[in-house]
């Protein structure tokens, strides 16, 4: 569905469907970073050496633009998640492709509104979480708390921690966060407030606690 109060992506959307590939590469400006951020949260570590998400997304748009018709047809979802569907559901297809047998398991896929997801690894959001600066001296003190913000997360259950990988690191709305997890507006801003404070709660002993949620 198409937000029919925006009359630029409405029209852009007729445009890109008409075969006007400058509208479709404004459409693609408009999501890119937003859609970067999701590839870049969900990329298993084992692959972040060797893929750039960049790469990624290029081979979702093109997956994107020849699907587009069949969205435009249906619309069952807004078009940002359904482009973000896309690019998660290359994104998986690439992990089979380079893991193959050293995938963790069926349940690091996240069951989402549309299908099957790469989930975002504790140690993936335990980075995004303490971000960059391991210079010395600090680097022995900071390691240590990104493990111990490492195992609350893993000590979270499966739908907490994804609710906390899509508001809080992709940014996603509560509307859009409770579109993909299929469940209300209600009950997704309800999870990610009880997600956040037992994540608080785990690290409360911790050194820097978690000033970067918010609820």
């Amino acid at each position: 569905m198409a937000d029919p109060t925006d009359p630029e992506l409405l029209s852009c959307l007729n445009q890109a469907a008409d075969g006007d590939a400058r509208a479709w590469r404004e459409l693609l400006k408009r999501f890119h970073d937003r859609l970067r951020r999701m590839v870049a949260l969900r990329l298993d570590p084992l692959l972040q050496s060797r893929v750039d998400p960049s790469d990624v997304l290029q081979d979702a748009y093109l997956d994107a633009y020849e699907q587009l018709p069949g969205w435009l047809t249906e619309q069952k979802i807004p078009f940002f998640l359904w482009m973000r569907l896309v690019t998660g559901h290359r994104l998986a297809k690439l992990h089979r492709y380079h893991l193959g047998t050293q995938l963790r398991d069926a349940a690091k896929e996240v069951s989402l509104f549309h299908g099957a997801l790469p989930e975002a690894s504790s140690a993936v959001l335990a980075h995004q979480l303490m971000g960059r600066g391991d210079a010395p001296p600090e680097a022995a003190a900071r390691a240590e708390r990104k493990a111990q913000v490492q195992a609350a997360l893993n000590r979270l259950e499966p739908l907490d921690r994804e609710v906390l990988s899509l508001r809080h690191f992709e940014q996603l709305t509560t509307v859009e966060a409770a579109t993909v997890l299929g469940i209300t507006r209600a009950a997704a801003g309800k999870r990610y407030v009880r997600a956040v404070a037992k994540l608080k709660q785990a690290l409360a002993g911790s050194p820097g606690g978690l000033e970067g949620f918010s609820q």
